[in-house]
């Protein structure tokens, strides 16, 4: 029997990790709820084309950042409303157990480890 008790507590620490991180570089626009990256305030001001060359890749680094975290936090969401209904621990394809060890390395996981490259 999983010990979702003990996953709760480390998909929240996760979750609040990853809000902080997001919370650095984008902000949540709670009309679309999506995270949207946002520009370095350091690099504000007058700018030559060079600067705005920085400042665009670094806006395009952020963006793929926010994309990556903002995967990863809905994927703990996902991990979180599982444990309130009662499937946490369920492979989204086969219905069978994932192995504890593959929660304990990722406690978000989706599939069982036959399933992980599904």
């Amino acid at each position: 029997m999983i010990n979702t008790h003990h996953f709760k507590e480390k998909l929240e620490v996760e979750k609040k990790s990853l809000e902080e991180e997001l919370g650095q570089i984008a902000i949540f626009n709670t009309e679309t709820n999506i995270w949207e990256a946002t520009p370095d305030k350091e690099m504000m001001g007058e700018i030559d084309d060079n600067d705005a060359a920085d400042r665009f890749e670094d806006f395009e680094e952020r963006s793929g950042m926010t994309t990556t975290l903002q995967t990863r936090l809905s994927d703990v969401n996902r991990a979180l409303a599982k444990i309130e209904n009662g499937t946490y621990g369920l492979c989204e394809v086969s219905n069978d157990p994932i192995e504890e060890d593959r929660l304990e390395a990722n406690p978000a996981a989706r599939t069982n480890k036959a399933h992980m490259n599904d």
